[in-house]
């Protein structure tokens, strides 16, 4: 309930796309590869991303 007003941070915004983008990659993977690969690379930046927010703090 406290949790209504709390702003997201940056790092759990990316957070989230990356488990979306997981979750597309997991689903084209069966389908189509190139897009899967693509998916997968877009991931990897906002992973990365991540990372480097971790490292900043």
């Amino acid at each position: 309930m406290f949790n209504l007003f709390r702003k997201i941070t940056r790092e759990e915004k990316l957070q989230k796309r990356y488990e979306k983008l997981m979750r597309q990659w997991a689903e084209l993977s069966n389908i189509n590869r190139k897009a899967s690969d693509a998916k997968y690379a877009e991931a990897q930046q906002v992973s990365d991303e991540i990372e480097q927010l971790k490292v900043s703090k």
